[in-house]
């Protein structure tokens, strides 16, 4: 793909700007106007005239804030304004949720987040915001679920794990990212499909949940690939089954649920570009369009892959149907498997 401009990289009030470096071209064309690039639509035909806001409900660090700094990086030479990434992480996600939800829709603040957003919306009877507040946009990326076992498990499938767990009852542990996260979920909705009883031990984030895996301490999880990828290559986690349609190329020994027996189990991590409800139609077209561009960069794919990421965009109404989708999953989920927060 050609890219029309470089991006320059600067740090403002802790918070990480992609700024794109103007070009002579651009310099000599009227205020607002580029010759490199296309008119967005009649409805908004300025728009963005100013730096535009990505606000990550997450710590610096985590996948979704390299999306939102990777993706952010692209969308900037694309729109020809900043992109300011802030993190604001809290409260299972909700507070930069929230952040988002009551800020003005302008088309300058925008959310980029994980499935905790679906997560959070069934999980909560209170929330400080409404799901409604907040419209898809597009997705930047998902991933599959993989689920793991410890060195010295007496299972090396799930087959023998889930009859290990049948014959057993209340004995087998799994570790999560905490009580109400999207581990235990995903490990909650595979028990009961088939029926089984384990311990649910919550961590405080599922990089400490697979490292007492790894150690013998915790019979199972499931996690990204992304964060379970170093374990499995250096054979310190059994690898029982992915989520993906197809072996995964970071994992090529590890079988799909559906080689592995199971194949009504779906689950896919995934991370998306929300905006607050009522941004203008043109500027959610005019920003998915772009992010659909973005995300088929080279650099944005190279980045992804590297954690075992893949690099998608959706319409509007897809993303949509999906988070409504999967918080109606949540739900269901949440009430059988008796979840509270303690």
């Amino acid at each position: 793909m050609r890219r029309l401009f470089y991006t320059s990289t600067l740090l403002v009030a802790g918070a990480l700007v992609f700024a794109p470096t103007v070009t002579n071209a651009q310099a000599a064309a009227p205020a607002g106007l580029s010759n490199t690039t296309t008119a967005p639509s009649s409805a908004t035909p300025t728009w963005p005239i100013k730096p535009i806001r990505f606000v990550v409900p997450f710590g610096a660090g985590s996948f979704t804030d390299l999306a939102a700094r990777t993706v952010g990086s692209e969308l900037s030479a694309k729109l020809g304004q900043p992109i300011i990434v802030e993190t604001k992480g809290g409260a299972g996600s909700t507070l930069g949720t929230d952040l988002v939800a009551k800020a003005a829709n302008d088309g300058y603040t925008f959310l980029v987040t994980d499935n905790s957003f679906a997560v959070s919306a069934a999980l909560y009877s209170k929330l400080p915001y409404a799901p409604k507040d907040l419209m898809q946009v597009s997705l930047l990326a998902d991933a599959p679920a993989v689920l793991v076992g410890r060195p010295g498990l007496a299972a090396n499938t799930l087959k023998e794990t889930v009859e290990l767990a049948r014959n057993n009852p209340g004995k087998l542990s799994f570790g999560s990212g905490g009580q109400g996260s999207s581990a235990q979920l995903a490990m909650e909705a595979f028990l009961l499909q088939n029926k089984l009883e384990l311990i649910h031990v919550p961590f405080k984030g599922i990089a400490p949940a697979l490292m007492e895996v790894a150690a013998d301490r915790v019979d199972i999880a499931i996690s990204s690939v992304g964060t379970a990828s170093a374990y499995l290559k250096d054979n310190r986690l059994k690898g029982l089954a992915i989520s993906s349609e197809k072996r995964h190329p970071n994992m090529p020994n590890v079988p799909t649920f559906a080689e592995a027996g199971f194949p009504s189990y779906k689950m896919m991590y995934w991370f998306g570009v929300m905006a607050p409800a009522g941004t203008p139609a043109a500027i959610i077209e005019r920003l998915q369009k772009e992010i659909t561009k973005a995300v088929a960069s080279q650099k944005v794919i190279e980045v992804f892959s590297t954690t075992g990421v893949r690099a998608i965009a959706t319409s509007s109404a897809t993303f949509t149907k999906m988070v409504q989708s999967e918080t109606t999953l949540w739900s269901e989920v949440i009430t059988r498997a008796k979840i509270k927060l303690e």
